[in-house]
């Protein structure tokens, strides 16, 4: 007698959700073990040949990382792919080198223990320190080092999509360039035993647009290669051996979904304007010039923050003047009739750029950054804020300065720009000297004298990633203290307020460009606090035009009457969640 077929029986396991959407397919379980790797004496007259050998893997390595930067920029632009500057700096970094070098002189040992060696003492130390952007670093220092051994052993790069079957990747963790490498007609989502939502490995799920979810403690041991799994990404549920019965049920939510998108579809062309008239501006953030195609097919009102650091990005020197004005003539011509607004140089913190020689510096997002490089370096600022007012000749552009925390740096910033339209006037340029001029409001100073800024500028942009992450001094990519980073802390409500409300008393109009922007859930109290325009990836434009078309700006006025006087951040999150699902459920669940 046949012995009877194991029954498979429905599990579920809760995780964290980061990046939305539903996959159903086999398991493919991934494991990251490091390479074990013995130490072997080396004959000094082979020095030189270990030496060969690691200059060799640091350039295959470096090879490597650059495709994969590449990829990313094709595939989602290059806001995502400047993740991969820090993994450059890895194999460039000359201390590191310096030091196995060293070592292999004093061990005669062979290069890959002793880069090992080396990477493990590196990441031991960072781990140490109190500093979030270091730790970030450990991580970056790993995942290169992985691929620099494989290199050296003579192993094919570590590819966690080298499989031929559609399946989702179960892991204990993914790296920024694991999850790079995917193919999204193969790899249709992934689920990881630790992670954050801020993560880069989250962030560039979002972007490519893979269901995921992290935070799933020992599910690598669960899970069988091959097993029949499907994840919902909203909801961060992972479930094995679905049932007949959860199939269906999630058949009839991803038809709901696909319904939702047809209406999202049809109101492309209509005005983002609430219930009771108020219109609210919706723009596009913009990496690359190619991005532009997809506003006016998303409905969006021209860009709101046009990201220019992706021209000073992996190469040598930096753009020239007139190379930087073809790049924003472009942009400006794409966006006719409505604006463009250019974001000048946001260099540093996490952004870094060889071609502008960078200093070390202890603490970069509280280092020499944005507008502050600028003042540092008037030449450099000069080329781009000249190639702007060019392409201002052209076509509705827009000026808008990155971290300014008080009058000084502004005063001195329109100075540069107005030596700047001298100059131009001069060699007889043409250019529109009556380009208008903004400030990004991220620095909690800059809202305490938003009045005194508001007098001398056209526009407020509040740069709420930033804003937040000073406010309430959280590193939202630090997977020990994300969770504190929190938009609908009242600091942070009531700072967004008063920059409104001083824009207000002297005529002068208020968007948001960070992550706020994006969150449907949050558009209520967006609303209600008085912001004009919303700016968020083109993709997203759809669904925040959907909210505010849903929305009263009365009742989101009411709503922040009542949270202004609210001490719990959670508490006033649900009440923004309630109005969200009160006027657009279809959005939300």
């Amino acid at each position: 007698m046949d012995a009877p077929l194991e029954e498979k029986v429905e599990k579920r396991f809760q995780g964290v959700p980061v990046a939305q959407g539903i996959a159903h397919f086999p398991a493919l379980v991934y494991y990251t073990e490091d390479e074990e790797i013995l130490p072997r004496d080396i004959p000094p007259q082979e020095l030189s040949g270990e030496i060969a050998r690691f200059e060799a893997a640091l350039i295959s390595t470096r090879i490597e990382l650059l495709e994969i930067q590449r990829r990313i920029v094709s595939a989602i632009g290059s806001k995502d792919a400047s993740i991969f500057d820090a993994h450059l700096l890895v194999v460039e970094d000359r201390t590191l080198i310096d030091e196995v070098l060293r070592g292999l002189e004093r061990d005669h040992c062979n290069v890959e223990h002793v880069f090992q060696q080396v990477v493990q003492k590196y990441c031991q130390t960072l781990e140490s320190i109190d500093d979030p952007y270091l730790r970030e670093r450990v991580v970056d220092i790993q995942d290169v080092a992985r691929r620099v051994i494989r290199n050296l052993l003579g192993k094919a790069p570590l590819n966690p999509a080298a499989h031929a079957q559609q399946h989702i990747v179960i892991a204990h963790s993914l790296s920024p360039s694991d999850t790079a490498q995917f193919d999204r007609s193969l790899v249709h989502g992934f689920v990881t035993e630790i992670g954050s939502k801020t993560s880069h490995t989250a962030i560039l799920a979002r972007s490519l647009e893979i269901p995921a979810i992290v935070g799933m403690q020992g599910i690598t041991q669960q899970i069988r290669i091959g097993e029949d799994i499907l994840i919902d990404g909203y909801k961060g549920l992972l479930i094995v051996n679905p049932s007949r019965e959860t199939l269906i049920e999630y058949g009839r939510i991803e038809q709901e979904k696909e319904e939702v998108a047809e209406r999202l579809e049809q109101i492309r062309e209509t005005v983002s304007t609430t219930r009771d008239g108020r219109h609210i501006a919706l723009s596009a953030n913009i990496d690359l010039p190619d991005d532009l195609g997809e506003i006016a097919a998303q409905g969006a009102e021209g860009v709101g923050l046009f990201r220019t650091e992706f021209l000073f990005l992996n190469r040598e020197e930096s753009p020239s003047e007139d190379e930087q004005y073809e790049h924003y003539r472009h942009a400006a011509e794409s966006c006719l009739p409505h604006a463009l607004i250019i974001r000048t140089l946001d260099i540093g913190g996490d952004k870094v750029a060889s071609s502008l020689a960078l200093e070390h510096e202890e603490n970069p997002f509280l280092g020499c950054r944005a507008i502050r490089y600028c003042l540092e370096h008037p030449a450099v600022f000069k080329t781009q804020l000249r190639a702007i007012l060019r392409a201002a000749g052209i076509g509705h552009v827009k000026i808008m300065y990155p971290m300014i925390s008080g009058i000084e740096e502004l005063r001195r910033a329109n100075q540069i720009l107005e030596e700047c339209k001298q100059e131009l006037a001069s060699a007889g340029i043409p250019f529109n000297p009556f380009v208008e001029v903004g400030i990004m409001i991220e620095i909690p100073s800059a809202v305490l004298v938003a009045d005194h800024l508001a007098r001398e500028v056209r526009f407020f942009s509040i740069g709420t990633n930033d804003l937040i992450q000073y406010s309430i001094a959280v590193d939202r990519l630090n997977d020990r203290i994300a969770h504190l980073y929190n938009p609908t802390h009242p600091s942070i409500l009531r700072m967004i307020k008063m920059t409104v409300d001083a824009g207000k008393a002297h005529g002068i109009w208020t968007g948001v460009c960070g992550e706020m922007a994006s969150d449907i859930q949050l558009t209520p109290l967006l609303i209600g606090l008085g912001v004009d325009e919303l700016s968020a990836s083109t993709a997203l434009v759809p669904r925040i035009k959907k909210a505010v078309q849903s929305l009263d700006s009365g009742d989101c006025e009411s709503l922040v009457r009542e949270v202004l006087a609210m001490d719990d951040s959670n508490a006033i999150l649900e009440k923004s969640r309630a109005m969200a699902r009160e006027n657009y459920a279809d959005l939300i669940d």
